[in-house]
């Protein structure tokens, strides 16, 4: 099992930068992928980013402005995020997957998840 907490998130204005980081413990997440999601207010939980161990896959939505990163020695992956619009706006959740060498988009296969962390961006 592996424990994820996500920090980094605020209020941006709209073309602004924020990165969100996921800090682990538990099990070593070399093991594993690792994903983001993202979830608005009235709305389901959606993909945003996936990370394997030598490849990456994005959601459309986020696919040029977004970057998803992750150091095994620390513990912790990362999303760059860039070009911020309004409509990114949503509670991010960092998620581990014992898929690591194939991406996913399906929630279920996620298996542990953080708690999230707040992005807002003003129009």
């Amino acid at each position: 099992q592996v424990q994820l907490v996500e920090s980094g998130g605020g209020l941006v204005q709209a073309g602004g930068s924020l990165r969100l980081s996921c800090a682990t413990s538990g099990r070593t997440i070399s093991s594993y992928g690792m994903g983001w999601f993202r979830q608005a207010p009235g709305k389901e939980r959606e993909f945003v980013a996936y990370i394997s161990w030598r490849s990456t896959y994005y959601a459309d939505s986020g696919k040029g402005r977004f970057t998803i990163s992750r150091d095994n020695a620390k513990n912790t992956v990362y999303l760059q995020m860039d070009s911020l619009k309004s409509e990114d706006t949503a509670v991010y959740y960092c998620a581990a997957t014992p898929f690591s060498s194939k991406w996913t988009i399906t929630l279920r296969d996620y298996t542990d998840w953080g708690q999230g962390t707040q992005v807002t961006v003003s129009s």
